[in-house]
Parts: C-alpha cells; sequence; structure tokens
C-alpha cells in the first residue's frame, strides 16, 4: 500500500506522515528530504523556490519508487507538495488499486482564524530553518493553487475549515 500525502505547505503534510508511521508502521519518504539530498548533492541546480520545476523534476524518480515499493508488495507512505495535479495518468488500474492519496488544503477563512498556530506548529516535526517567506498571502495563495489544481482533475481534497484534528484524525 502506497499513501501520498499532498497539500499546501503548512498543511501538516509532514505530521500526518509521522502519525501514520507510528500508527501503521510504514516508513515514509519525505519528497522535501529527496528534494534536498539532490540540490545539496549538486545533483540540480534547481533550488527550494523553484516549485513548479522541482515538481517536473522529482516526480519521475518518487513515480517510479512507488511503482517498485508497489510491484515488492510493500508499503510506504510518500509526503510532500510535490505531486503533480495529474499524478493519476502515471500509472495503471494495477498500480492505482494500491494508491491512498491524500491532499490536505486549509480555507481563507481557517487560514484567517488560525494564521499565528499555523506559523507556530512549521516545525512540528522537521525544523525550518527559514520560514521567513510564509506569509499570511502566500499561505493563502499556495493552499488555493492546490485546492484549484486538484479540483480541476476531480481529485477529493481533505479540506481544513475549522478542526484541524478532526480533519487529519480521519485520515488515521
Amino acid at each position: 500500500m502506497i499513501i501520498i500525502i499532498t497539500g499546501a505547505s503548512h498543511t501538516g503534510k509532514t505530521l500526518l506522515a509521522q502519525r501514520m508511521l507510528e500508527k501503521y508502521k510504514y516508513p515514509y519518504l519525505s519528497i522535501d528530504h529527496l528534494k534536498m539530498g539532490l540540490i545539496r548533492s549538486g545533483n540540480t541546480s534547481l533550488t527550494p523556490e523553484d516549485d513548479e520545476e522541482m515538481t517536473v523534476y522529482i516526480w519521475p524518480i518518487v513515480r517510479e519508487m512507488i511503482k517498485t515499493v508497489i510491484e515488492n508488495k510493500q508499503n510506504l507512505i510518500v509526503e510532500g507538495c510535490y505531486i503533480p495535479f495529474d499524478w493519476r495518468k502515471d500509472f495503471d488500474d494495477e498500480y492505482l488499486k494500491d494508491i491512498k492519496f491524500i491532499c490536505l488544503a486549509m480555507t481563507e477563512e481557517y487560514i484567517d482564524a488560525h494564521f499565528e498556530e499555523i506559523r507556530n506548529h512549521a516545525s512540528d516535526i522537521e525544523s525550518r530553518i527559514d520560514d521567513s517567506g510564509c506569509s499570511l498571502d502566500w499561505i493563502k495563495e499556495e493552499n488555493k493553487r492546490f485546492l484549484e489544481g486538484f479540483k480541476k482533475t476531480g481529485e477529493i481534497i481533505e479540506l481544513i475549515d475549522s478542526n484541524y484534528e478532526k480533519v487529519t484524525n480521519a485520515q488515521l
């Protein structure tokens, strides 16, 4: 079983992956870790800010890792924002039956009401060395981009609109 957890930055993807690891004992792959390994090793000239280009670059690697895990009848949680909106086109039905997809996104109203709390939890699992780019408007724009992008492809989005714990606990 593959569990893909994606969504906008600061939606709790890594926290949910960690909780799933603890509950199901499935290992998880942080796409951010893979991204930083590729950047720091010099295997790409992309930077951490090149989100769209990074998705194009890193998705083929992650996609083939997912296929390999399924073929070996293993379990893996894949967590990160570098999942293309049309990701399903890359898998036959035989693969798709073994993939659970979760997309987390927050409403503008939730972000307005909880922005400081969102920022305060930004390093719950991983240390964010520089989170200075995390503004109210940026968080709203990122969530809007994920909502619109995945809605266009017919994906179900786990919408955080009032109770964060309720939405994420439902995924467990």
